[in-house]
């Protein structure tokens, strides 16, 4: 499993990459779009932004996997907007946007589950590596 560390460094080369290159690097990663998620941290109060894929955008829907690479904790981010919905996104390096994040109810998982997997197979191997359920989280235009 990734280390905290290890997680805060990815994000932050995606970053750059994504400023240096004007958005050419990192708008897509493993064929799957990407996002800054910023939620809003469920200790301090402040602003907390993570880079993520999206395996799924249907309409006004991006889904969203709290996988942690299949570690046996939820991310940070989940807990943050499991505790406070009211997020901001910007997909692709596009323009935020404030949206309601849930998590998806049994039903919906087992309907966008396949999605995931067929979208980025390794998700499937990261469900393997922990007994905790891995979340799905959608994400929903205010």
């Amino acid at each position: 499993m990734p280390s905290d560390m290890q997680l805060k460094l990815m994000n932050g080369v995606h970053r750059a990459l994504l400023t240096l290159t004007r958005g050419r690097i990192g708008n897509t990663v493993m064929g799957m779009p990407s996002l800054e998620l910023t939620t809003i941290g469920r200790k301090s109060g402040q602003p907390r932004a993570v880079m993520l894929t999206a395996p799924i955008v249907e309409d006004d829907m991006i889904v969203v996997v709290a996988s942690r690479g299949g570690d046996p904790t939820h991310p940070a981010w989940f807990l943050n907007l499991r505790d406070n919905p009211d997020v901001e996104v910007a997909l692709q390096d596009g323009p935020r946007r404030s949206m309601a994040a849930r998590v998806a109810d049994a039903e919906e998982r087992a309907r966008l589950w396949p999605k995931v997997v067929a979208a980025y197979k390794g998700y499937a191997d990261y469900q393997t590596k922990t007994s905790r359920e891995i979340p799905l989280v959608l994400l929903t235009a205010r």
